[in-house]
């Protein structure tokens, strides 16, 4: 089965320094960009993070800090990277809560301003958990029917996420093979912020989801607490976050439209002596 594509889709992942988003930086990353046609294009990057690989980061994918001390760092390779994944939804195995946040916090970093407006996200691991409660390679065996070799490599984890997915519509029914109908369902729930602090409520309100504020809306605490959003923004929380809390600040000061839209309509036709 090929996927029902409206636009490109890339699906990829990354190897880093370890789990903390606000932190720490990508080792390696491979990208399988699958176009509406079939086609498929991919690259692989190892990266030097500029800082160091923790054994214990290393004991698990495998790449060491010789191994990337000459490769690029993410800011030089930010804009290729970029250029690659502009106007692509996006999908890849725990991507929701860990590849898309880091991936972003780095194309940030490197002075791209990255958001997921007028993309999708398609989550296979979530998929998979809700149907089978698997990892990766059980679920590569599961699926596909092989071995996954190259285990915790980007390039392996991100074509074999891929294939997953193939099967995965394959072999449930009731899941629908589009973009939009697979992001919904490989969501765990409305995220306004990547890592999951800030997020919406039924009335696609943004609440926090921490702290002392959490449940409340982030524009009640504005109003109560001026101060706490400039708390937030000199914290170590992510990029992204610290963006969003942003932009809810402006919108909170920009000058509200009072004019109904019959008013408008009204004022458009005196203005062209319109009946």
């Amino acid at each position: 089965m090929n996927l029902n594509l409206i636009k490109p889709i890339v699906f990829f992942d990354l190897e880093t320094t370890g789990i903390n988003i606000a932190k720490d930086k990508i080792v390696e990353i491979s990208i399988l960009k699958v176009f509406p046609n079939g086609n498929k294009e991919s690259k692989t990057w190892l990266v030097n993070p500029e800082i160091e690989i923790p054994k214990e980061a290393s004991d698990i994918h495998g790449i060491t800090n010789e191994q990337v001390v000459t490769e690029p760092t993410f800011k030089e390779l930010a804009s290729k990277v970029n250029e690659m994944i502009e106007d692509c939804d996006m999908a890849g195995f725990n991507s929701n809560r860990f590849d898309i946040p880091l991936l972003a916090e780095e194309l940030m970093r490197a002075g791209i301003d990255f958001d997921m407006k007028n993309r999708k996200a398609i989550d296979v691991q979530v998929i998979f958990h809700k149907k089978e409660q698997r990892t990766l390679s059980a679920g590569y065996q599961f699926y596909c029917g092989k071995e996954l070799e190259g285990a915790h490599g980007a390039e392996a984890d991100t074509n074999a996420t891929y294939e997953i997915l193939l099967a995965q519509l394959d072999k449930y029914d009731d899941i629908e093979n589009t973009v939009d109908a697979l992001s919904e369902f490989s969501t765990h729930g409305k995220r306004a912020d990547f890592a999951g602090f800030i997020l919406l409520n039924e009335d696609d309100q943004e609440i926090f989801s921490f702290g002392k504020y959490k449940g409340r809306t982030v524009e009640e605490v504005f109003i109560e607490n001026p101060g706490y959003n400039n708390w937030i923004q000199n914290a170590d929380f992510p990029l992204y976050t610290k963006k969003v809390l942003k932009e809810i600040k402006e919108r909170m000061s920009a000058p509200k439209d009072t004019l109904s839209d019959e008013d408008k309509l009204k004022a458009l036709q005196q203005k062209f002596n319109l009946r």
